[in-house]
């Protein structure tokens, strides 16, 4: 390659940069919150072949916003053994008693949770559903949210819909999120989640927190 070519490439890299930081409005860190959906050791385990670069992308993410003060929540879905928690009325939590999961599992290591990060514990597929995680933001200042989970069709999008009804501005990272159904996953963030959210590929989110 030429030093003219490299010259070019690297003028290109920074013209794409410059794009993306226009497109993207930048954030006000104390007033923004990553929120890591279900990044825990039983989901994580039904999906060994992606967990890997899933916990890889998702420790990017979580160590840039900690770098720029960007506070950072983590969200797990957890039951009493017996799932007392769960109606027989409930079609999805009745597949999930019969898993026999999510009642002794814990956040995936590989995130590095911090002693300040809260841990919110949810019953449903949502995050804000039964839980406090709405007034804990609201006593922070928090209206922004940089959102990731698996899986896309269960918490992320049940969490999405609601902080949209409630006026958050959001994010969602679609390298930070997986469903096993890629089909369903690119269709949402095509149609729900980039009508409701702006969409981020990581290295996008990196930049924005940069």
């Amino acid at each position: 390659m030429t030093t003219n070519a490299v010259s070019d490439d690297i003028a290109n890299d920074g013209l794409s940069e410059e794009r993306t930081s226009a497109r993207i409005a930048a954030i006000a860190p104390s007033q923004t919150a990553l929120v890591v959906m279900h990044y825990q050791t039983d989901i994580l385990g039904l999906f060994p072949s992606v967990a890997p670069a899933l916990l890889t992308n998702t420790r990017r993410l979580c160590d840039a916003a900690r770098a720029k003060g960007v506070s950072v929540y983590f969200a797990n879905l957890r039951f009493s053994p017996g799932y007392p928690e769960v109606s027989p009325l409930n079609r999805n939590g009745q597949g999930i008693k019969r898993l026999g999961l999510f009642v002794e599992d814990r956040i995936s290591p590989e995130l590095g949770q911090q002693a300040n990060e809260p841990l919110v514990i949810a019953h449903r597929a949502s995050v804000f559903f039964g839980t406090d995680l709405e007034a804990q933001l609201s006593r922070q200042g928090i209206d922004s949210l940089i959102m990731v989970g698996i899986a896309s069709t269960g918490v992320v999008l049940s969490s999405v819909a609601y902080a949209s009804d409630a006026d958050f501005r959001l994010y969602t990272v679609k390298d930070c999120c997986y469903d096993p159904d890629p089909v369903v996953h690119e269709h949402l963030f095509s149609t729900a989640f980039d009508s409701r959210t702006t969409v981020l590929s990581l290295a996008d989110a990196l930049l924005l927190l940069a």
